[in-house]
């Protein structure tokens, strides 16, 4: 049903070595786009890479995000590469869960940076060379249901995912007149790693949470990242979707 939905585009996909940003990576695959994978892990990028099966249209790269210049570096290998940067997909994250009483300053600092710097570093970079393209671009910013109403433990991840919503907002206004979408996506509980090595009995009340009854998949979450990638959200600029089953509605 995708199949084409990306074809002869460029996309550069941050944190896309595991986790959400691999799947979003395999959705865009399947439909046609060119790839440059982003993460701090170099080898584990690369190996991703090659695990989409797409030979030449995919390739790794080693990416500090709150590094300006690796964002840079990494989004011009797009362009050098393939000719574009048609769509950008900020999703590096990372957690420092702990109480206020117990987070330290660095772990506090740590989440912002990754998350609010690195979008912004993604933002700033991509927005750059998508104005100076005919057909404009897509930007899709990974936010979290955390960002929406908070968690316990998640003071600094709750405040850089909620930061994450104003900064597309703002930035979609900024770059709408050179036909440059910004748009965010708020994932909830998605059945991750992390997910799955919380206790049985935390899931079950978790669970409980969720109309749908069920976690997400990480391939529910890349299809609507596909979406706001593509043509179908054309008309679709500074919003926000969230994909949680109608938890904390």
């Amino acid at each position: 049903m995708s199949a084409g939905l990306l074809a002869g585009r460029t996309a550069v996909i941050t944190g896309a070595a595991q986790g959400l940003g691999f799947a979003i990576a395999e959705a865009y695959a399947a439909a046609g786009a060119n790839l440059v994978l982003g993460d701090l892990n170099e080898s584990a990028v690369a190996e991703a890479a090659g695990r989409l099966e797409i030979g030449e249209r995919a390739i790794g790269v080693g990416c500090d995000v709150v590094a300006l210049a690796d964002v840079e570096a990494l989004c011009q290998k797009a362009v050098e590469t393939f000719g574009s940067l048609d769509v950008m997909v900020n999703n590096a994250g990372i957690t420092r869960d702990a109480t206020m009483r117990k987070m330290t300053e660095e772990q506090f600092d740590q989440v912002i940076s990754v998350h609010l710097r690195g979008t912004w570093n993604g933002l700033k970079t991509a927005a750059g060379l998508m104005r100076g393209q005919e057909s404009g671009g897509s930007i899709v910013n990974v936010s979290s249901i955390s960002g929406k109403v908070g968690n316990p433990g998640q003071t600094n991840y709750s405040a850089a995912k909620a930061g994450i919503v104003g900064m597309t907002k703002a930035a979609c206004k900024e770059v709408g007149f050179a036909g440059v979408r910004v748009n965010a996506i708020q994932p909830g509980l998605i059945r991750t790693p992390m997910i799955e090595a919380m206790k049985d009995d935390v899931l079950a009340q978790r669970l409980t949470e969720i109309p749908l009854g069920r976690f997400g998949e990480p391939a529910e979450v890349a299809q609507v990242a596909l979406f706001l990638a593509s043509d179908m959200s054309s008309y679709m600029t500074g919003t926000v979707l969230e994909i949680s089953g109608g938890r904390n509605l």
